[in-house]
């Protein structure tokens, strides 16, 4: 019997990729994906790798299972995000022996309250009905399946790293960071990560320049770094946005992303 537990122990640790480096993705409709892909962001790298958190039949992705990641990355119908050109540029900075493999959990319109472990349902019961049917695709508590989803993935590779984009929905709201604190450390401890381990990523909204109608937002995330010591802003400046002042284009989340992935490769390869 001994024999038999070692050598179950044994296949399950070489089951588990340490090249595979996998990252948390969540936030609102920047990071869901807003602006249509245009086809140069449909070219994929095949080291470049998303776990499906959503069943898609029409694009036969099936949820908790790898693909080779193009848009969407979220859900269904979702277009370009950040997390898009991350997981390209991270992948053009690392050795080739690395895969990277992104989870996008993320909902259009949400406060970052709906991430909260212990109070969402509360934040929930009153969202708008357009946003309860988001939510329901992530069976009615998206925090809880973005770390069933990455329990899942830690079977094949190792967590290095969470991604943020959201605070339109917040936007004023000086208790943010302190917020943002509680579900990171929440996901820590949920997925046994260490701090020091997992850096956090989030990115600053559409700016002033670009006609952010949430622009002021932007000193408040500025501040994240005074709360989470292993967190980084990842600047918004010159990433085109779209008219409506809330969303970047397809060429603002290319370089929006971008910065993410080379903020990213700089921290790994310290």
């Amino acid at each position: 019997m001994l024999s038999l537990l070692t050598c179950i122990y044994s296949a399950n640790s070489f089951a588990q990729d340490p090249n595979f480096y996998i990252f948390l993705s969540f936030g609102q409709s920047n990071m869901e994906g807003h602006s249509k892909p245009e086809p140069q962001d449909t070219v994929a790298n095949e080291r470049f790798k998303v776990f499906q958190a959503v069943d898609c039949p029409d694009l036969n992705r099936k949820r908790g299972n790898w693909y080779t990641a193009v848009p969407p990355l979220s859900r269904c119908n979702t277009g370009i995000t950040p997390g898009d050109y991350f997981g390209k540029t991270l992948a053009e900075s690392l050795p080739d022996s690395i895969k990277i493999g992104i989870i996008n959990v993320s909902v259009g319109g949400c406060k970052i309250e709906l991430f909260q472990k212990d109070s969402y349902e509360s934040y929930v019961e009153t969202a708008p009905g357009w946003m309860k049917g988001m939510i329901a695709q992530y069976d009615g508590n998206p925090y809880g399946n973005l770390v069933e989803l990455a329990k899942l993935a830690q079977k094949d590779g190792v967590i290095k790293g969470i991604l943020l984009h959201q605070g339109e929905s917040n936007t004023g709201d000086q208790s943010w960071p302190k917020k943002v604190e509680g579900v990171y450390d929440n996901l820590l401890s949920d997925l046994g990560l260490a701090p020091d381990s997992v850096p956090l990523l989030a990115g600053e909204l559409v700016s002033a320049e670009q006609g952010g109608k949430c622009a002021s937002m932007n000193p408040i995330i500025a501040t994240l770094p005074d709360v989470i010591p292993n967190s980084y802003v990842i600047s918004s400046a010159d990433c085109e946005a779209i008219a409506d002042g809330l969303h970047f284009s397809a060429a603002g989340y290319r370089l929006l992303g971008s910065r993410y992935g080379e903020q990213m490769a700089q921290l790994l390869m310290k």
